[in-house]
């Protein structure tokens, strides 16, 4: 747990900024610390992030070293392939490591700061990516041919770095047709049409795009591509995702609804996209239809309704 021992200092410190860190000569523990969130602020017994060193006791602090996803991994909750699965790395996304050992690496993804382990060769050297995938699925070929052979599939909102020639762009991978690429910069106009895309995509725990969804996934994925940052999961994004509604204002596209432990998108003032556990998919159906479902003893029964600029 966080130290509370307002006497302990120590000679080192970091100032954390969203995907990087700038780091200062000294620190001193002068009260009591910061309420820490392990779901997003990495420190687990006997070490943590060296940009906790200020608001967290241990013996040992990490410098985080950038690596980035070769393909597809599930970060799950322990070093173990059995592990739950707590979210998803798409390839070409950077992974802070703040510790490896027996084939698994800790740390967190720089996108979100999400805490968790994730197989140690599903990683590589830091890369910086052109392009981004998006097509819901996108074929490499290995050669620049559309009859060539597929030597792998890339994901919605996978990154990649490449060089455009001709309708081609060139990776050290194989070749991606430039209709299932875009540059990184470019951003989706409409975020609830882009979850529509995804429609009947399996429901997955964890799950950003490769192989399926969960509920904060989807909308995290559908947020980014329209240049939205989101939390990676729901009841954070109920809680910071754009500005709360008041429960007279009328509902309309693109509005969130959140729960403790789901999140959902609204299509038009009635309806709303999720991935959702009951019916192990991508689906879109009447709010209301969800809200009967809900557990009576919900802790939040009333679902948190917030709009997007």
């Amino acid at each position: 747990m966080p130290s509370e021992n307002p006497s302990i200092s120590r000679g080192h410190t970091a100032e954390r900024r969203s995907g990087d860190a700038s780091f200062s000569s000294s620190f001193a523990l002068s009260g009591p610390s910061a309420k820490l969130d392990a779901r997003i602020d990495a420190y687990r017994s006997g070490i943590a992030d060296i940009a906790l060193a200020g608001a967290y006791l241990t013996s040992h602090y990490a410098m985080p070293l950038m690596r980035v996803a070769a393909i597809s991994s599930m970060i799950r909750r322990g070093p173990s392939p059995a592990a739950e699965a707590t979210s998803q790395l798409l390839p070409g996304e950077s992974f802070a490591v703040l510790d490896a050992a027996g084939g698994w690496s800790w740390g967190y993804s720089a996108h979100d700061h999400h805490v968790g382990y994730i197989a140690t060769d599903h990683l590589g050297a830091p890369l910086e990516s052109t392009h981004r995938i998006s097509a819901t699925l996108a074929l490499l070929f290995a050669e620049a041919a559309i009859t060539a052979p597929v030597v792998a599939t890339l994901p919605f909102g996978a990154r990649v770095f490449g060089e455009m020639q001709g309708e081609f762009l060139r990776t050290a991978g194989g070749y991606l047709h430039r209709r299932h690429v875009t540059d990184c910069a470019s951003q989706e106009h409409d975020m609830v049409a882009v979850a529509e895309r995804f429609i009947g995509a399996p429901y997955l725990v964890g799950g950003r795009g490769a192989d399926g969804f969960d509920s904060s996934g989807l909308i995290q994925v559908a947020c980014a591509a329209a240049g939205v940052v989101a939390p990676r999961y729901a009841s954070m994004q109920g809680a910071v995702l754009g500005s709360p509604l008041a429960e007279t204002d009328r509902l309309r596209r693109g509005d969130i609804i959140a729960f403790a432990d789901h999140v959902a998108m609204m299509v038009d003032d009635h309806r709303l996209i999720h991935a959702d556990s009951y019916w192990m998919s991508v689906v879109v159906e009447p709010l209301v239809d969800l809200i009967a479902r809900m557990p009576q003893d919900d802790d939040r029964p009333t679902p948190s309704r917030r709009r997007l600029p």
